[in-house]
Formats: C-alpha cells, structure tokens, sequence
C-alpha cells in the first residue's frame, strides 16, 4: 500500500508533525531512494528508503527566525532569565534555551499550542490563558 510522503515522515518519526514533515520536503531535506522529493504529497511504498539530510533543530520555524537574529547581532543570552511573548508553539524558548539560557518564562494568550518537550522542560515557565 502507498502512502503520502508526509505521512511516511510522520509515521517513521522523521517528523513531529505533517505540516513538519511538509516543510521538510518543500526545503529540499529529504530524500527518496537517493532522490529529493519535490513533493510532500507524492505516494510511496511503506518500505521505500528515506533520508533526511538536515532535521528540523527547533520545535518550529520561529526558532530558525530568532537563531538568525543571534548570528546577524551576536547575542549571547547564556545564564540569562528571558521573556518570549506570545511563545506558541515556543520555535523562540527552543533557541533561547539552545542558546544558555537559565530561564524562560513563556507567556501566549492561546493554549494547547506549545510543544511537550519544552513543556516538560523544568527551566521552562508556560503561562496560557
């Protein structure tokens, strides 16, 4: 039987999610049989072979925005207690923390969206409506 590439993502653990899996395949990161993949929605067999050439580092894309920020400004957060506002899925709490810091409270006005590593994570503060 054959399934959408997304789907094989997500079921093989490659990816955390379809929309992940989506935005690996549309980045050119995976690769079928030693061929990238155009397209998220191509068919393929359960046993074909599948590399991800680079995994996603942060829960979501908010974090590569915020790791672009650290390189262009040379910010160093390390041993800091800091604030992200509006946290989400927590893509910014994700590079704080990779980055050193001590601390993060992070505050949404929705709920049920931040990720479950970092909810679990014991220097992280989620504060949800």
């Amino acid at each position: 039987m054959k399934r959408r590439l997304d789907e094989l993502l997500v079921a093989r653990g490659l990816a955390e999610s379809r929309s992940a899996a989506q935005r690996l395949v549309l980045e050119g990161k995976v690769r079928v049989q030693d061929v990238p993949s155009p397209k998220p929605g191509n068919a393929y067999s359960e046993g074909i072979g599948i590399e991800i050439l680079a995994p996603e580092r942060f829960v979501s894309r908010g974090g590569e925005k915020l790791e672009g920020a650290f390189q262009a400004f040379g910010l160093n957060v390390e041993g800091l207690s800091c604030l992200d506002v509006g946290a989400s899925t927590g893509g910014f709490t994700d590079c704080l923390l990779q980055h050193g810091a001590a601390r993060v409270i992070a505050l949404d006005v929705g709920h049920d969206q931040f990720h479950p590593r970092l909810r679990a994570d014991s220097r992280v503060t989620v504060i949800e409506k």
